[in-house]
């Protein structure tokens, strides 16, 4: 990833992650009627797999102690957006979408914001003048599992050519790179964007610590965010990848699957096109 002087700290970019996801989310809502006996058996099997944890490990007091001090540090960083979507999420989108017949799906990630500017079926992104990247023109279709089209909406987001998202750093436009396609009932679309770069999640802070003192890198390799609707049909949120990226095999997130890595074709103009079409599971009941 480009340094630049607009380069946003941990601390920023985390507190931003943790100010959207509070405004955004109402998880206590969503869960308020979860019996004690749910609560009771995640929360044990969690602490079991801490305890064991430690009993295999012979963990001393100071690593405790580090850990604890870790675990406040995330917190004060605004990073446990960044934390959980980056090492947990993978596996809790894993379980929630084994079930479905459509498009694989991934993780959401930290950096969403809902109510990007509407586009129609077919326009450009949202991005500056001159935004570094090369242009890629994405033309598909949505449908439903029996191959019925679907009017239905791409919300897509994704960073520019340094690694960075608008509303999560300094000095780029509110709505940069962020945008919302709304197709007729032939579920079709067309979008013009800039094909992103790899990038490494934010490094100076507590995610940081860790990643320097596990020994691990803190790559993504270049993907594409996506939020896939239509009425009726299950809410689709998927990251696309593309071939050829030093880091579809060790993505720090560990988000990458086979279905969601794209086929660009060039376009003989220095740009890139792609055919990528979703298919939306309908709602059971």
């Amino acid at each position: 990833m480009t340094t630049t002087e607009h380069s946003p700290s941990a601390a920023a970019s985390g507190a931003s992650a943790t100010e959207r996801f509070q405004q955004d989310k109402s998880p206590y809502d969503a869960v308020k009627n979860v019996s004690p006996e749910r609560v009771d058996k995640l929360a044990r099997q969690v602490l079991a797999g801490v305890h064991q944890t430690i009993r295999d490990n012979q963990v001393t007091y100071d690593e405790y102690n580090a850990l604890k001090a870790w675990m406040i540090q995330v917190g004060l960083d605004g990073e446990w957006p960044l934390f959980l979507d980056v090492w947990v999420e993978h596996v809790v989108e894993d379980v929630n979408t084994a079930h479905r017949h459509g498009n694989k799906g991934s993780i959401e990630g930290p950096y969403y914001v809902p109510d990007a500017p509407e586009q129609g079926a077919e326009g450009t992104i949202p991005m500056r003048d001159g935004e570094a990247g090369d242009p890629l023109v994405w033309e598909a279709q949505i449908t439903s599992t029996d191959g019925t089209p679907l009017q239905g909406k791409v919300e897509l987001w994704h960073a520019d050519a340094d690694g960075y998202y608008s509303q999560f750093a300094p000095g780029i436009p509110e709505w940069n790179l962020r945008g919302t396609f709304s197709t007729g009932p032939d579920g079709k679309f067309k979008i013009t964007t800039i094909r992103p770069a790899p990038y490494q999640i934010p490094t100076d802070g507590s995610c940081g610590k860790l990643i320097a003192a596990a020994g691990w890198h803190a790559w993504r390799p270049a993907h594409l965010h996506v939020k896939v609707s239509a009425p009726g049909h299950e809410l689709l949120t998927a990251q696309l990848y593309f071939p050829g990226d030093p880091h579809n095999g060790d993505d720090i997130a560990d988000a990458v699957k086979p279905e969601l890595i794209l086929d660009p074709k060039p376009d003989g103009h220095g740009g890139y096109t792609i055919d990528y079409g979703f298919v939306l599971d309908p709602v059971e009941g």
